[in-house]
């Protein structure tokens, strides 16, 4: 039996899954597809995501290929009560509430996992973890499942590494029409839409420390410059530092960047991002907040450690004062901000990136006897997304003719 707040928000939800439904044209092809194929016939589908209006409307693309859908988030903050109570509405068992404990979070993952489920859907990797350390004697019923985010990516890596992983796993992050499109513009365009609503203050000459310069972090530096902010990067990569100097931005280690910041944001999937050692360089106002899919980039416990006094400071942002008297603000508890402080990606960017995920569900449902370990997107399930988005969008483009198609696989020009 299902787990969420109250069923009788089911009509909100639906008008959010409907809204974005409407610019998901990708997903609505699909769904018509897998309704007349009904590739997941007869397989149970766990599935733990950021439970909003996107994210409800892949498990209702899935639904309709045939799957038994069991849902949860893969984020307290993140989920949406009236979306839950939507998929419960129309046929689903969901196990997530907004504001869930970390107990009760578990206790979520694991509703959904004791329905022994076929393909396991991933952002983060918290399924494929619970399932190899609690639930091992389901691995035999897993057929494989998809990732669609880079901290999941790297717990799946160092897992192949050590032989642990025991199905495969579609890194869904890693295509081109994932990371290209999702990261870069749907992390650079929502981490600043759920700030500006959340703080409700000016970008233009400020100055923003963006911590990371992966395709997040150059999504997230970008809209910054396009604000009007200043902008510090910081990062422990050389190429990916020399990358942020010739796109015109400063780069500085944290402890330095702190004195100038009056927004930080962390972008990096790694933990102790910003430490003490920072914070106490920090001026008065500074605003934190993380866009990595774990809440342990920003210490928080050295924020609190730190501070004489904990307050409400806004809605969704708390107060840190210190004992020289300056307060430092963090948003939403140090979690994802584009999502705890706001709705996640446009719907026209996660139309790509769940298209991806559907389509490689279906892949790993068609092909039952994949290597365990963590595999590649194959290039054609990329082509045809990026293939059916430009046609949605009334985009052509020009093909190559057989003589330079000879000509590029030739040598001996």
């Amino acid at each position: 039996m299902s787990i969420i707040k109250d069923t009788a928000l089911h009509a909100s939800g639906e008008q959010k899954i409907q809204w974005v439904k409407s610019y998901m044209p990708l997903l609505s092809g699909l769904e018509t597809e897998f309704r007349k194929e009904l590739p997941f016939e007869g397989l149970r589908v766990a599935l733990s995501v950021h439970l909003e209006a996107k994210t409800a409307y892949l498990c209702r693309v899935l639904q309709a290929g045939g799957a038994e859908m069991y849902v949860t988030g893969s984020n307290p903050l993140s989920t949406q009560d009236d979306i839950a109570a939507a998929l419960v509405h129309g046929g689903m068992e969901v196990f997530a509430v907004h504001g869930a404990t970390a107990e009760e979070y578990h206790t979520h993952l694991k509703a959904v996992m004791e329905h022994c489920p076929n393909i396991i859907i991933d952002d983060g990797g918290d399924l494929v973890n619970l399932i190899h350390n609690e639930y091992r004697d389901f691995l035999p019923e897993v057929l494989g499942g998809c990732e669609e985010t880079t901290t999941g990516i790297i717990r799946l890596q160092a897992m192949a590494k050590d032989n642990a992983l025991q199905f495969p796993m579609m890194a869904v992050n890693n295509a081109k029409c994932k990371y290209l499109f999702d990261n870069r513009y749907g992390t650079g365009q929502s981490v600043w839409d759920g700030i500006n609503r959340t703080t409700n203050l000016i970008v233009a000459g400020k100055t923003v420390v963006v911590a990371g310069y992966g395709w997040c972090g150059k999504g997230v530096a970008m809209r910054a410059k396009g604000l009007g902010a200043k902008v510090i990067v910081t990062e422990v990569d050389a190429v990916k530092a020399m990358e942020a100097v010739m796109d015109g931005f400063t780069v500085l280690p944290m402890t330095e960047a702190a004195e100038s910041g009056d927004f930080f944001i962390t972008v990096t999937g790694c933990k102790d991002v910003i430490t003490e050692k920072a914070m106490r360089r920090m001026k008065d106002g500074a605003i934190l907040c993380n866009a990595g899919h774990f809440n342990v980039e920003i210490n928080i416990g050295d924020l609190e450690a730190l501070s004489v006094e904990q307050f409400e400071s806004r809605k969704n942002i708390t107060g840190y004062r210190m004992a020289d008297g300056k307060v430092l603000h963090l948003i939403a508890e140090g979690r994802l901000v584009n999502l705890a402080a706001g709705d996640g990606h446009p719907a026209e960017i996660m139309d790509m990136s769940f298209a991806v995920q559907a389509l490689c569900a279906r892949y790993v449902a068609q092909h039952r006897n994949l290597e365990k370990g963590v595999h590649f997107v194959p290039e054609e399930i990329d082509r045809e997304v990026a293939r059916r988005k430009l046609l949605a969008w009334g985009v052509k483009v020009d093909s190559l003719t057989k003589e330079q198609e000879a000509y590029l696989n030739s040598w001996n020009v």
